[in-house]
């Protein structure tokens, strides 16, 4: 979020802390891009702040579904009802807050709870978009110069084709869906006493498994069963190209988002072996 954001949304959030008896006397911010998460203190709550929409409610009400089906995520924080919260034109949730006990969760427990969270998710009845939906949305920002203005015309035409060409080969397989995280990527997993805990579900679509494990690194596929290592590949490659749509989009508040919008183009260009997700943003982050 922009400083001037930022600023509203950090006293949303401890508004809506102190009016349900929640002491909010601190905010430290632990990530800020398009949106933002806090841990209030002393409270010890872990609050999510948004613009006001529909896909925080069907977060918290995914959230608090799986929760009750023992999948490994974050939990609601248990001292209020589970809900959106509203105030100055944000929409707030508020979390439990976990210390982390570990700073890399192993590809093993990676794998597992990653499948257990998938196994979960076709226990639990929630409507979902399917993952072609997720495409569309990344399609649209790049056909649009109003929205993507700094996205070179030659640019545009190639990442739009590869867009379409992607979407239409893996439906053109006939594979299975079903209920997905959509971003299972290391950022959006706790390392907890617990085990490792999947958080930021407002992505949650419809689609192959190896749409999901397109996210993650490559030991922790190697560690999950039955994959179809084509259909990876080309989840791979269509993951990049949705990426690097959404980092060209006018106002996208991702850190550095412009040099992963060019470096995915480039990965993406240079052809085969894909890397994943994880690895190709470790590298730009230099870790």
């Amino acid at each position: 979020m922009e400083i001037s954001d930022l600023t509203r949304a950090i006293a949303a959030a401890t508004s809506v802390a102190a009016s349900l008896d929640l002491p909010a006397d601190d905010a430290v911010v632990l990530h800020n891009s398009n949106r933002l998460a806090l841990r209030l203190t002393p409270c010890g709550v872990l609050a999510r702040v948004a613009p006001a929409g529909q896909a925080a409610q069907l977060e918290v009400d995914l959230a608090r579904r799986l929760a009750e089906a023992g999948c490994p995520v974050g939990a609601l924080e248990p001292r209020v009802d589970p809900r959106v919260y509203t105030r100055d034109g944000f929409a707030v949730t508020l979390w439990t807050y976990y210390e982390p006990v570990t700073p890399h969760v192993s590809a093993v427990d990676y794998a597992k709870a990653l499948e257990r969270l998938h196994a979960g998710m076709r226990e639990v009845d929630v409507p979902s978009p399917r993952f072609t939906d997720r495409i569309a949305e990344a399609e649209e920002v790049v056909a649009d110069p109003d929205r993507s203005p700094e996205l070179a015309d030659a640019d545009r035409v190639f990442l739009g084709s590869r867009l379409e060409s992607l979407r239409r080969a893996i439906e053109d397989r006939g594979v299975v869906e079903q209920p997905l995280h959509g971003e299972p990527h290391p950022g959006n997993v706790l390392g907890t006493k617990n085990g490792p805990l999947f958080i930021d579900l407002e992505t949650y679509c419809r689609g192959p498994v190896e749409f999901d494990l397109a996210h993650v690194a490559e030991a922790v596929c190697e560690h999950y069963p039955s994959i179809d290592q084509g259909l990876l590949d080309e989840c791979r490659q269509l993951v990049l190209a949705m990426v690097a749509a959404w980092r060209w989009e006018r106002g996208d508040q991702f850190p550095n988002g412009r040099r992963f919008g060019e470096e995915f183009l480039r990965l993406l260009r240079e052809g085969p072996p894909w890397p994943t997700l994880d690895a190709a943003t470790r590298q730009l982050d230099g870790r």
